[in-house]
């Protein structure tokens, strides 16, 4: 018997080595969850385990924050997406989003010996972020902190620095931050939204799809 109990013990320890705590943080107005093998959407709750395959709602006036290990996703009004991987092993956080429509904000702050790799994905462009917090709605990118890596379907990655910005061409090429300096890129809220409505911690954006490596060294 004790042999059977220290071997479970083992496996328990091994499973929590890839387990990564994921939950709805807050959430304002209506917004909705659909949990991995069901049907439907129903309504979120501020504490909701999120899981892999979980899909995520909002409707007008209405916001959630998200938070995955040493992520943290604020999700703004009408916006759809999914988690497709969420995953812990030892030192490395694992998450990777499906934005399907909609605006988010992203913010990595993994602890001192920790690498977290946060992926947001979509087919027009790839972003290899190398810093915490970024703005993007697919076509306009605009990096508060940290640096990234940027580029579309076609032309050549650029080096996107912290306060600078640049977008996504009809070509599916993107600009150099020199020619976008003096250009705001923040789009404006979508109908039925408002700034004063986002939650202290702020918000990100995306109106199309769009694909982010976070990787933290």
């Amino acid at each position: 018997m004790k042999r059977i109990m220290f071997v479970t013990i083992l496996l328990l320890a091994g499973l929590n080595v890839f387990s990564q705590e994921a939950f709805i943080d807050q959430l304002t107005g209506t917004v909705e969850i659909k949990q991995p093998n069901e049907n439907s959407f129903k309504a979120a709750n501020k504490g909701d385990k999120l899981f892999k395959e979980t899909v995520l709602s909002t409707s007008f006036k209405s916001f959630a924050i998200i938070k995955i290990g040493s992520t943290t996703i604020t999700i703004r009004p009408l916006t759809t997406l999914s988690l497709t991987e969420i995953q812990k092993q030892e030192n490395l956080e694992t998450v990777n989003v499906n934005l399907q429509t909609g605006r988010v904000r992203v913010d990595v702050k993994p602890p001192v010996g920790t690498k977290a790799a946060t992926t947001l994905t979509s087919p027009s462009t790839t972003a290899s972020v190398r810093g915490t917090s970024f703005e993007f709605d697919a076509t306009n990118l605009y990096v508060n902190e940290g640096s990234v890596s940027f580029v579309g379907n076609k032309g050549q990655t650029i080096l996107v620095r912290e306060g600078e910005n640049s977008r996504v061409e009809h070509t599916g090429q993107v600009t150099t931050p020199r020619n976008e300096r003096n250009t705001n890129l923040l789009p404006p809220s979508p109908i039925g939204t408002s700034e004063k409505d986002t939650p202290v911690s702020g918000a990100v954006i995306t109106n199309m799809p769009f694909t982010f490596e976070l990787e933290f060294n």
